[in-house]
């Protein structure tokens, strides 16, 4: 395990958080994506959730968001892979993000957050 992951994602959980992002980048609400911008909306406390891919090099890119999102009450989550995340979250083809930050949900996708949510708080 990677020194910035807190605790292992099941797979049907990460199947649930890019479906989240998806519906997200489709028009259900607003996604900040890279490490500078997620830290800068974590330490704001402006984001709703953070997703970070666990198969970041280095690592200690990400150490510092969770210790973020921790003291901010922020929830966040992780998944495998950030080649998949850039692609759930619109992102071109080849590209990688290391995480992205939820800024906003919309009415379509408050049923699909919720239950990431839900998930998250019980990996926590």
């Amino acid at each position: 395990m990677s020194v910035h992951v807190a605790f292992e994602t099941p797979k049907d959980v990460q199947d649930s958080v890019y479906e989240l992002v998806k519906v997200i980048n489709n028009g259900n609400g607003r996604l900040k994506k890279g490490s500078n911008e997620v830290t800068k909306a974590a330490e704001r406390g402006t984001a709703q959730m953070i997703v970070m891919a666990e198969n970041v090099n280095p690592s200690e890119l990400l150490a510092h968001i969770p210790l973020i999102c921790k003291e901010k009450s922020i929830p966040f989550i992780y998944v495998e892979d950030q080649a998949y995340l850039a692609e759930a979250a619109g992102m071109s083809t080849g590209a990688k993000t290391a995480a992205i930050a939820l800024m906003e949900v919309g009415k379509g996708a408050e049923a699909a957050f919720n239950g990431v949510k839900e998930q998250t708080d019980a990996l926590n």
